[in-house]
């Protein structure tokens, strides 16, 4: 299936992921090994998890770890509900059988810290979208990114966006022996494992991702400052929340 074809499939399904992102999460989901490993934590609705259920080659294993406890929606939302919670997974799961990949996705409905063991083996891809606090994202890219195996791809969304996020990857992939960074798409970053970089010239090209996350940061006040009502008032376009 050609990307424009599961970019169709995932046009009515919520979420924050843009058709850049979207391509880019194609694209590594179907350069990833026959008989490979993929790996999601934060499936929301299934909006990723379609795209790499549509991209992957038949072969290849694909889990979705997401405990849909109603917290860690989205944008502020931190709070789990128990409606919410449940809405989330029956979306999800109906999203994945009308996108006819559910035969193809392993839900592991449990919080990533506690989902190693139901996870074996080593990891040829590794989506990050989970909670974005830092502690939690932190956790996530270290614990899970161990894992995954030398020339096998992490891609972290509201990378240089969400402050936790991007806190978390200073701390854990700015000055890191494994991980290179390769591009982003927005606020979805791309690492590859690749030991033999430089890491002077790796934490560079980082650090220069910091006056875009600048930015995002400076609309995501003024939007919860109400800049939006303002300019809704103005007869003017209210910029998205950036991610």
């Amino acid at each position: 299936m050609s990307f424009d074809e599961a970019w169709q499939a995932v046009t009515d399904v919520e979420g924050w992921m843009t058709e850049g992102q979207g391509r880019a999460l194609y694209q590594a989901g179907a350069a990833c090994p026959a008989e490979g490993r993929i790996v999601e934590i934060g499936s929301f609705r299934g909006r990723s998890t379609i795209v790499l259920g549509l991209s992957a080659a038949p072969g290849v294993e694909i889990v979705a770890v997401d405990p849909h406890a109603g917290n860690d929606r989205g944008p502020r939302e931190f709070d789990g509900f128990e409606q919410e919670a449940s809405d989330d997974h029956a979306r999800f799961t109906a999203n994945l059988v009308t996108a006819g990949v559910s035969d193809r996705v392993t839900h592991v409905r449990q919080f990533s810290d506690r989902a190693h063991k139901m996870v074996g083996g080593e990891i040829d891809l590794l989506y990050i979208d989970g909670a974005h606090r830092y502690r939690s994202a932190r956790a996530d890219i270290r614990d899970w990114g161990a894992r995954v195996r030398p020339g096998g791809r992490m891609l972290i969304h509201d990378s240089f966006s969400s402050i936790g996020v991007t806190l978390a990857i200073l701390r854990e992939l700015l000055l890191s022996k494994r991980f290179r960074y390769v591009a982003r798409s927005r606020s979805l970053a791309i690492y590859e494992v690749s030991p033999d970089h430089s890491r002077g010239s790796n934490a560079a090209r980082q650090l220069a991702q910091l006056p875009w996350f600048a930015k995002n940061v400076g609309l995501k006040v003024l939007l919860s400052l109400g800049l939006g009502k303002l300019l809704a008032k103005l007869g003017r376009p209210t910029p998205e929340w950036p991610y």
